[in-house]
């Protein structure tokens, strides 16, 4: 007779050596998407002038908007439901209602886009007309692909994510560098070259999304209404979504407005430097544990079981919290190594404002770390409200920041944002485990 607590040992160190593999290929995935994407800031700052640059970061504001206010939210529901699906046993309806949902979504963005275009026509910035075209492509793409690696990541599939995530990363510099040379050195040939890196990672997860759920053993009977259930789950994300996208976009417009395109292009290296790859490494934990908690929460009607996820959380909050600090407290310290190693020549002059945009984004991605609880627990409603009045409150700061000092202002203006964002929500979130 086997012994019980026999039983209970060989679990757990089933349980740690599946949970390690797992956290081994996200780190591999991150590593190689972060080194990516500051391979990509030394590959465009060589190539692109400030005011280039700065034309490259406009024109990604439209991609931005498609994704925050449309596609956002439903990518998100796709990937929070995928859990619920398998243990419903009705991953066939699940991917049918989604296929749905990001129809409609293409519908609409198509919609938007039309009207952009005619804009952009009727005020006579035709100038930017291929640039907008071009940031739209990608915008669908980038849904497409982020609603597929949510689904892989859902289904606990590292491995493809992590491989996906770093080619994705890496082609990038491939791809622009090929357009650049065929359509010249322009913000256009390069977000050309972005659209077709994610087409081509896209078409790749497509291949795996279906050896991972086969057509015909994915079919089972289907006694769920997924469309509502999701669509219900991810509207709050799409109307905070509008919202974020004005608080993300506002200070490189407010900048265009109050100073030059030139210092918009330095801002934007600043951020990509700073406060993208922070908030990446702070998302390497939440990459591991989202598939993980959604699993545990299911449909969030059992006390106990969320209960869990509630302490879980509390413990990748304080994780974020603390690379946060060391990563600020590295900025300090060699900010000007780093902008030597990184960046162009023509862009290095600002390297003493890295560690703050390396602090505002440590304290944003804590706050995204606590609405991941709530997440999982099926409140999408309980943030929104943190979402869209601290957005309101970003625009506000980033265009008085803008008006009065430029440059400085605005930096100063995202960091007091994050730190309103991660205050809101961590007394969101005690208030809610009450």
């Amino acid at each position: 007779m086997t012994h019980p607590f026999s039983t209970m040992s060989e679990h757990s160190i089933a349980r740690f050596q599946r949970l390690a593999k797992e956290g081994s290929w996200i780190v591999v995935g991150q590593i190689a998407t972060v080194t990516g994407s500051l391979a990509l800031v030394r590959f465009l700052t060589e190539h692109l002038s400030p005011i280039q640059y700065g034309e490259l970061a406009l024109g990604l504001t439209i991609a931005g908007l498609m994704n925050q206010a449309i596609f956002g939210g439903i990518v998100n529901g796709i990937g929070r439901y995928y859990a619920v699906a398998a243990e419903a046993r009705d991953l066939n309806g699940y991917l049918r209602d989604s296929r749905t949902l990001l129809a409609y979504g293409t519908l609409v963005a198509t919609v938007i886009g039309a009207m952009l275009m005619i804009g952009l026509q009727w005020f006579g910035y035709s100038r930017w007309m291929g640039l907008a075209v071009a940031a739209l492509v990608f915008s669908l793409l980038v849904a497409y692909n982020g609603a597929i690696d949510g689904i892989q990541n859902a289904a606990r599939q590292r491995a493809i994510v992590a491989l996906h995530g770093g080619l994705h990363a890496w082609l990038k510099i491939l791809l622009a560098l090929v357009f650049m040379t065929w359509l010249g050195t322009t913000s256009t040939a390069v977000v050309i070259g972005y659209a077709g890196t994610v087409l081509l990672v896209a078409l790749s997860q497509l291949v795996f999304l279906r050896r991972t759920i086969p057509p015909r053993t994915a079919t089972g009977v289907r006694h769920h209404a997924w469309l509502h259930r999701i669509w219900s789950y991810s509207w709050p994300f799409s109307t905070f979504g509008i919202f974020t996208w004005m608080q993300q976009v506002s200070d490189r417009w407010a900048l265009e407005g109050f100073t030059s395109t030139m210092e918009v292009g330095q801002y934007s290296v600043l951020f990509q430097l700073g406060y993208t790859p922070v908030a990446m490494a702070t998302g390497l934990a939440v990459a591991f544990a989202a598939p993980i908690l959604f699993q545990r929460s299911g449909d969030a009607t059992n006390a106990a079981r969320n209960a869990n996820v509630h302490h879980l959380t509390w413990k990748l909050t304080y994780l974020s919290v603390i690379l946060t600090a060391l990563g600020t407290l590295v900025a300090f310290v060699m900010h000007e190594k780093i902008f030597r190693l990184l960046v162009g020549s023509e862009y290095r002059t600002l390297s003493d404002l890295l560690p703050w945009f390396v602090l505002a984004g440590g304290l944003f991605a804590a706050g995204q770390t606590l609405s991941l609880k709530l997440m999982s627990e099926m409140k999408t409603r309980a943030i929104a409200s943190a979402k869209i009045i601290t957005a309101i409150l970003g625009v506000v700061l980033n265009v008085v920041g803008a008006a009065l000092a430029g440059l400085n202002g605005v930096v100063a203006a995202l960091l007091a944002f994050s730190a309103s964002y991660f205050v809101w929500m961590v007394l969101l979130a005690r208030k809610q485990s009450v």
